[in-house]
């Protein structure tokens, strides 16, 4: 059978929220419109052409979700920034609607949430259009050793917009494939450790990794409760702060959103400063990243830390993280450890004729189904399993406190103070980790491309809920140029 041609229409292209506000504003375009050409783009270019592979599902209602909205708008105006606009969600969250949550396991294909996330909550209410669901890597890359980013034995293999031997970063692989390819303007991601921060860097997008406890875990399969977050994914750092506001908030299923009562803004937007790095001071910590870059990619960074100078920040070079090293050849138990506790949890609440209520009924799918489900293996699934689930041992509790030490006491926290710093920038996603361990937010910016085409990205990280000050910094820097590009193959 032949491939089927789809009409694309270039105008969505790079179309950032405020353009397609002002279209359905103007009355030029409506948000059923707006789904129309993003499914277009999907069925073109994610199930043909470079076939990217980034989205596994999309809402079959999303059409009359829309349309519903676009009537709404007629008759009582816009709930707001987020009306009509199609926004894509990592398959690790919840939605109470006629689409799997998955975690891109095939033990879970049949999971049909019964309530929407906290944050999808949000997001509805805020009028936004949930379009689909995108592929991820298995069990957030907690499955075993080896596998690459955005496989999953449900979904496939995620390839990058920007080609496909490039690595496209995980764990929230689709929805920066998605964003960067123009399959949508807004993705959520999550992260436990780099899953927000690697995809965005690989694929030339912005991605803000916040302060554990600002957007709620509820309704999240987990990973790992101390660090968990979900995040958003935009081309613009103005659409990821805006995404970021419409999902923050305290809800009572997740007590940790508790810390964040009184330090959420009305709007992250009004943070938006061109001129916001003048008098920034900005910590570089070479050591964690100096054996971690090519030539090619030190000089685009040094070159980047230049301009920051240029633009009035009073760059600290190096300001050098003391505990940086200990953290990093520490191999911390503490994943697996709150991987069984966690997800035994989410999953004992499933429905029952589902054939999985817990990690080791997860193991025996995989195993009796080896041969669609276990192409890399479950390594990481079997030694979590080992644990006993309670979160008692010494072992974890120990890790746990000297994760905390090495992250924030004695890393972030120590080296911010010691330079009177407002954020640190890194390389890439190269500070993810210990920025993860702390819980503390990072944002991964643009930063143009290699000769061979491969993105580039700058992280700024800073303490708890310094999200304000990381993205008047984020947005200063994107404005000093160009650092972004679409695929070349949508041209």
């Amino acid at each position: 059978m032949a491939k089927q041609v789809y009409l694309v229409e270039e105008w969505i292209e790079e179309a950032t929220v405020g353009d397609l506000q002002q279209a359905m504003e103007s009355g030029e375009r409506t948000a059923a419109e707006l789904v129309r050409a993003y499914m277009a783009r999907i069925a073109a270019y994610d199930k043909q052409g470079p076939a990217l592979n980034a989205v596994l599902e999309l809402n079959p209602d999303a059409f009359a979700i829309a349309e519903a909205l676009d009537a709404e708008r007629r008759a009582q105006g816009p709930r707001g920034p987020l009306h009509g606009i199609p926004v894509l969600l990592k398959d690790n969250i919840d939605t109470a609607d006629k689409m799997h949550t998955s975690a891109g396991s095939l033990a879970l294909e049949g999971h049909y949430a019964s309530s929407d996330a906290f944050l999808v909550k949000r997001l509805r209410e805020a009028g936004a259009v949930i379009l689909g669901k995108a592929n991820m890597t298995e069990w957030a890359n907690f499955m075993t050793q080896g596998m690459p980013g955005g496989y999953s034995s449900r979904g496939g293999q995620v390839l990058n917009a920007y080609g496909s031997k490039l690595a496209a970063g995980g764990s929230s692989t689709g929805s920066g494939v998605a964003v960067a390819a123009n399959l949508c303007t807004l993705a959520v991601g999550t992260e436990t450790s780099g899953s927000i921060l690697s995809p965005a860097a690989s694929s030339s997008v912005v991605g803000i990794k916040p302060t554990v406890g600002l957007i709620s875990r509820s309704g999240i399969i987990p990973l790992a409760h101390s660090q968990d977050t979900a995040g958003p994914l935009a081309r613009t750092v103005a659409d990821a702060a805006l995404l970021l506001g419409a999902m923050a908030g305290t809800d009572s299923a997740d007590p940790i959103t508790g810390a964040s009562l009184g330090r959420v803004p009305a709007d992250y937007r009004e943070f938006l400063d061109k001129d916001g790095l003048q008098g920034a001071r900005i910590g570089i910590p070479r050591a964690v990243y100096h054996d971690k870059l090519g030539e090619e990619e030190r000089r685009s960074f040094d070159a980047h830390v230049a301009a920051l100078r240029v633009a009035g920040a009073e760059v600290v070079d190096p300001a050098d993280i003391p505990s940086a090293q200990e953290l990093a050849s520490f191999h911390s138990s503490v994943f697996r450890y709150e991987f069984k506790a966690d997800v035994n949890a989410y999953l004992s609440k499933l429905a029952p004729h589902l054939p999985v209520h817990s990690l080791r009924d997860v193991i025996a799918f995989n195993a009796k189904h080896f041969e669609r489900t276990l192409k890399y293996g479950q390594m990481t699934l079997m030694s979590a399993e080992e644990t006993s689930g309670t979160l008692t041992e010494a072992e974890y509790v120990e890790d746990r406190l000297k994760d905390m030490r090495l992250s924030r006491t004695e890393g972030i926290d120590a080296t911010m103070a010691r330079h009177r710093l407002d954020a640190l920038l890194f390389p890439g996603a190269s500070g993810a980790g210990i920025a993860a361990a702390a819980g503390y937010p990072s944002i991964a910016v643009p930063g143009g491309y290699t000769a061979a085409g491969r993105p580039f990205a700058v992280t700024f990280t800073g303490q708890a809920y310094s999200e304000p000050v990381l993205i008047r910094l984020a947005y200063a820097f994107e404005q000093l140029g160009p650092q972004r590009r679409k695929p070349t193959w949508t041209r």
